[in-house]
């Protein structure tokens, strides 16, 4: 077996790019995760659409991805899978979360319906009210 040609296919499917960002989405400074590449921001969940293949920044799009549904994997190992909407041209990928992701908000993306209305809240006396009748 060639083991070349499954190197080359994999280097075409995963570049590794763990780049440290300012997000886009809540303004953060956002550190490399120094194990693998950082895809998202670890505070709001948000990424930009600049992927192709994982880590090769040639998507042309550059819209926000917006985190919508967090799945647990059946994989223990994998953890959470976030699935993100890009704001721009509407098309969905996946990612895993990392490990230094806020898990409250994966967490909350598990139930879309209630992140939604998370979202929308325009006051915090909204939200103490909603969690009066929730708790």
């Amino acid at each position: 077996m060639d083991i070349s040609n499954i190197n080359k296919l994999d280097n075409k499917r995963f570049t590794k790019n763990d780049a440290g960002f300012t997000c886009k989405n809540c303004g953060k400074k956002v550190e490399p995760l120094r194990y693998t590449s950082r895809n998202h921001c670890p505070y709001c969940l948000f990424s930009l659409h600049v992927d192709i293949m994982p880590g090769d920044r040639k998507n042309s799009c550059g819209g926000i991805l917006e985190p919508v549904l967090s799945e647990p994997s059946a994989d223990l190992k994998i953890g959470y899978v976030i699935t993100f909407k890009c704001k721009k041209c509407g098309t969905k990928v996946r990612n895993r979360a990392a490990n230094d992701d806020d898990v409250n908000l994966l967490i909350e993306l598990t139930n879309p319906e209630r992140h939604k209305m998370w979202k929308n809240a325009k006051n915090i006396k909204y939200i103490q009210n909603v969690l009066q009748r929730w708790c």
